[in-house]
């Protein structure tokens, strides 16, 4: 059984075919440039793969709701030439298969319930701490959607008391993706994250913030396991400030040895690596060839 998958970033597009034990067989990336060039792209690479379904995960915010008449689109993304695109539609006209469809982070958590840290679990999140921050929720074995979709990186933040950097989010300033996104780290200190240091002071204030976030997720929705993927994360020095922050804020409220005794194995990178939002976007594929 082939199944294609689409990671579509706002920096990069990443396409692959895998089966139904989520072993991805083969894959390719390119740069997220305007929409024309990049589907071109994608049409291309899927043209002669005989994928029987392809699960899109993309960036957002998109339009989810299968009853809208811009389902499948791209709404008010601030990627330039993307709002307002019909990302499904495009694909439509070249391939008559089903469509999985959602976003990057949901197809990631999705792919860690599958096959990853959140294996074997029916409650996961999954944050990715990049370029921008998102949040994809699974609970009760199935992604969770409402109006719209999770997105948890435009949370309000308290402010870290040493940090007087105004925030970047083009829409609210100084939310958690205005404030720990990589661009932000960039920003505030003048270099790129890779390049500082592990015991400079950046990293305390990323935990602050982060953990903020997986304190109200945790009070909010209670998930069973919590990844966090992304680029920023590769720092692997940030897990362990985050945990320790997460115990501060909770302080004891949530009695759950998860959380008191085994932090470690609760709060984790991504089993599945750079593989999750590609093996996501698999299993988004695997939803939509048996829906069908």
């Amino acid at each position: 059984m082939r199944i294609g998958a689409i990671e579509a970033g706002g920096t990069k597009f990443v396409c692959g075919i895998g089966n139904e034990e989520g072993i991805i067989e083969d894959r390719i990336h390119f740069p997220t440039e305007q929409p024309e060039s990049t589907m071109a792209n994608v049409i291309n690479y899927f043209k002669d793969k005989g994928a029987l379904s392809i699960g899109i995960g993309t960036f957002g915010p998109i339009d989810i709701d299968r009853t809208s008449p811009t389902y499948g689109y791209v709404t008010t993304t601030p990627k330039p030439g993307w709002a307002g695109f019909d990302f499904i539609g495009t694909l439509r006209k070249s391939f008559d298969v089903p469509f999985g469809w959602d976003t990057d982070v949901n197809a990631a958590a999705l792919g860690e319930a599958a096959w990853g840290a959140a294996k074997g679990l029916d409650s996961c999140v999954y944050y990715t701490i990049g370029t921008g921050i998102g949040v994809g929720i699974y609970a009760d074995g199935k992604l969770v959607h409402g109006l719209v979709h999770p997105e948890g990186g435009h949370i309000l933040t308290r402010r870290h008391p040493d940090d007087g950097f105004e925030g970047l989010c083009p829409y609210h300033g100084d939310c958690l993706e205005g404030m720990a996104a990589g661009p932000a780290l960039e920003a505030r200190w003048k270099v790129k994250g890779s390049e500082l240091p592990e015991n400079h002071p950046a990293w305390a204030m990323e935990a602050f913030y982060i953990a903020q976030a997986v304190t109200n997720i945790i009070l909010t929705v209670s998930p069973k396991k919590v990844i966090l993927g992304g680029g920023v994360m590769k720092q692997k020095q940030l897990f362990p400030m985050i945990r320790e922050e997460v115990r501060r804020n909770l302080n004891g409220y949530v009695n759950n040895g998860a959380i008191l005794s085994r932090m470690d194995s609760y709060i984790v990178p991504p089993a599945l690596g750079d593989n999750a939002g590609l093996s996501g976007g698999l299993a988004l594929g695997l939803e939509a060839l048996r829906r069908s």
